[in-house]
């Protein structure tokens, strides 16, 4: 799969009340430690880009992870010609084409019509180039730097400097440095010191300019070494290593269909999952990875990562890299734990260090994962001690660790005095269920002890409507209940959304509400009513609320993680035949390859693994299980190249629209009886082939045919 095929817009069409992905178009190398887009605009703060914009501002080199994170040691390139009548953005911006303008993972290309200029940027890991071609002759590049900025020329060749901004950070002088080589001699530099931060760079009467530049959060030395590994290379060299390097993560997926629309939607979706976590480490002049530790202000060893936020990526993001990526999540999870050698606690979102929103502490789900599927053994005696110190020790800094964890332990609940109690108390229950997998794994003797604080979620579950409810201390449920209020209690959710989240126990759910039938109802209750929604606690709509409503999907708020496992709830009751009509309409309604191609936000790959997965037919529900929930296949056939070297061939069909039901399942040619897959049985590789038809077979499972749930082990 050709990076050209991807158009990097893919989600890109938001504003602040509604989300279609919320999506930058990121050009760069996978996991890079640098991206670039053209900003469209200044006056929208983190919606800087819009694909029916017709400015362009520049080249944007951004570490924006989301708007809702903001943007950090971000500067801007706009090529132009001429003169100016002032110094800024607005003076000098150019209208585009956005239909003649290339955006592909791997470069840019943008004709500017005010000056005729076309240019192309074209990103490495820690730097890139950029070639202009100018029609005029006074040839000239405009940088806009921010208000806090230090820069310089070495020479006719050379520029250097480095920015401080960014929306928040352990270093209020957290630099990102820089070095800019160009090919042509400058002939003028003016630096206007206004707001913008602006520089006007001269370099008289050429057509063309090569601009090789290197980056570095570590220093201006380290900026222009990491340039000098690069400054033989040309254009076509940056392009080829960059288009190789896509090529070799867009190819560890094929996929088939008879639908080109959406093999082009699932590429999209598939170039999403490898931008997060950014690289944040770097290497020396002696070979060694090195990092700028935020917390104490010094170089420190090792690898590090960030732009990552494992409320929403413990899903699926690192599921999918168990299965194709498994020697960068090894190292990824090395990263995060120098974050906890540094900080003292494991980190929860890195932007680009710990910022400590969303409730819980999930990237226990991360390591668990990892543990049961032996991925990076060696590291996780030292996450189990990290794991249980959150589980067991309150930050006096609440971005750190869990909140009113002394209180959970004491109660068997988060109290309702604390925001959002039973979002966090549930988050705290799973991650009880992911540090007994951990403890297992090492024959840690807490492990039991965990396995039955994994059982508190029991202790706000309220049968008398079939919800989870906050408690004060005294064990009182919160008075005026109503099951559509979203806030207060519930994240980014109401009491529909947020009552679902035990992952790890789903029998022991089913079992509170009285038995398969009761759960059953409550599931179709969920799925067939109105996306009502109530606004009291948070007093104004926000976003998520606008893009339930927006679908006839119920209370199954798709666009939003905690609802991502909510159509396989029906196959812990053994009916999954009630879902695959739904899985299949939520795959072709709620995403497509346009600009608004997203439900709701699309959160560091988060969504876009969700789509993966479930195009091919099976989900981790329960990350630190092992297993994959079958679900319903979307393509006629996909072939996983596994990281263990075998491939995993699947097929679905007879497969057009009519065929809403599995029908059977055969792997290696055998029938395949359970509702799940072991990450063995991938990793086996071979040959799972869906059969599907246009009425449902349902069937009686025995116990052990049924998902993982902890009350059957």
């Amino acid at each position: 799969m050709k990076t050209a095929y991807i158009d990097t817009r893919h989600g890109t069409e938001n504003q602040y009340s509604f989300s279609n992905g919320n999506c930058l178009p990121y050009t760069g190398v996978p996991f890079g430690m640098n991206y670039f887009a053209p900003q469209t605009t200044s006056e929208k703060g983190s919606w800087w880009f819009h694909p029916k914009d017709r400015t362009f501002q520049g080249y944007r080199l951004t570490h924006q992870p989301s708007p809702w994170m903001g943007d950090y040691s971000h500067l801007l390139l706009l090529p132009y010609s001429g003169a100016l009548s002032e110094p800024s953005l607005f003076h000098a911006q150019s209208s585009y084409r956005p239909e003649e303008s290339t955006f592909s993972p791997s470069h840019l290309t943008i004709t500017e019509l005010r000056y005729q200029i076309t240019s192309t940027i074209v990103p490495s890991m820690y730097g890139g180039l950029l070639d202009i071609h100018y029609s005029d002759t006074d040839a000239s590049l405009l940088l806009s730097l921010g208000e806090n900025y230090q820069i310089e020329q070495t020479d006719a060749h050379t520029l250097k400097g480095h920015v401080i901004n960014f929306s928040g950070c352990e270093d209020p002088n957290f630099s990102f440095y820089f070095t800019l080589n160009f090919e042509k001699p400058i002939q003028a530099m003016t630096d206007t010191k206004n707001k913008e931060g602006i520089i006007l760079i001269q370099f008289g009467n050429v057509s063309q300019q090569t601009v090789r530049f290197g980056t570095s959060f570590i220093s201006l030395d380290q900026a222009t070494l990491n340039l000098s590994r690069e400054q033989e290379q040309t254009l076509t060299d940056y392009l080829e290593k960059s288009d190789q390097k896509w090529a070799s993560y867009l190819n560890k997926i094929t996929v088939t269909h008879h639908d080109e629309d959406q093999v082009k939607t699932f590429y999209h979706n598939f170039y999403r999952t490898f931008l997060f976590p950014q690289t944040f480490y770097e290497i020396d002049g002696t070979g060694q990875k090195i990092h700028y530790d935020t917390l104490s202000k010094t170089v420190r060893p090792g690898v590090l990562y960030t732009n990552n936020g494992f409320w929403d990526t413990y899903k699926t993001l690192y599921p999918l890299y168990s299965l194709i990526a498994k020697e960068e999540y090894g190292e990824m999870l090395e990263g995060f734990l120098t974050s906890y050698k540094e900080t003292g606690f494991l980190p929860k979102w890195l932007s680009p260090d710990e910022r400590g929103l969303m409730p819980g502490t999930l990237i226990d789900a991360v390591i668990a994962d990892a543990a049961v599927k032996n991925i990076r053994p060696d590291l996780m005696p030292e996450f189990l001690e990290a794991m249980k110190k959150a589980a067991t020790i309150q930050s006096d800094n609440p971005n750190y660790g869990r909140q009113g964890t002394y209180d959970y332990l004491k109660y068997g609940y988060v109290p309702l005095d604390y925001h959002e109690s039973v979002n966090h108390t549930l988050d705290y229950c799973y991650s009880d269920f992911c540090i007994h997998q951990v403890a297992k794994t090492v024959k840690d003797s807490e492990a039991d002890f965990y396995k039955s604080q994994a059982a508190n979620y029991k202790n706000l579950f309220d049968p008398t409507v079939g919800f989870m409810r906050a408690k004060d201390k005294e064990g009182n449920f919160r008075e005026n209940f109503l099951d559509i209020r979203w806030g207060k209690d519930y994240a980014e959710g109401s009491a529909w959304q947020s009552s679902f989240a035990v992952y790890h126990d789903f029998e022991g759910l089913i079992q509170s509400y009285g038995g398969n039938e009761v759960f059953e109802e409550k599931l179709i209750d969920l799925c067939n009513q109105a996306p009502r929604y109530n606004v009291e606690g948070y007093g104004f709509e926000i976003h998520e609320m606008s893009e339930m409503a927006a679908t006839e999907f119920g209370q199954l708020a798709i666009s939003n993680q905690p609802s991502f496992h909510y159509p396989f709830l029906f196959s812990y009751i053994g009916k999954p035949e009630m879902a695959q009509p739904l899985l299949k309409q939520l795959m072709t309604q709620e995403f497509n390859a346009s600009t608004t191609g997203y439900p709701g936000d699309e959160d560091n790959g988060s969504t876009a693994a969700w789509y993966i997965f479930n195009s091919m037919g099976f989900y981790p529900v329960c990350p630190g299980a092992g297993e994959y929930v079958l679900g319903m296949p979307l393509f006629d056939n996909v072939t996983l190249h596994l990281s263990n070297g075998r491939d995993l061939e699947l097929s679905a069909g007879p497969n057009y629209p009519q065929q809403q039901f599995i029908h059977e399942v055969k792997r290696n040619g055998q029938m395949h009886e359970t509702l799940f897959f072991t990450h063995e049985d991938l990793l086996s590789g071979g040959t799972i082939d869906f059969h599907l038809g246009t009425v449902p077979r349902p069937r009686t499972y025995r116990t052990d045919q049924l998902p993982f749930s902890l009350s059957n082990k």
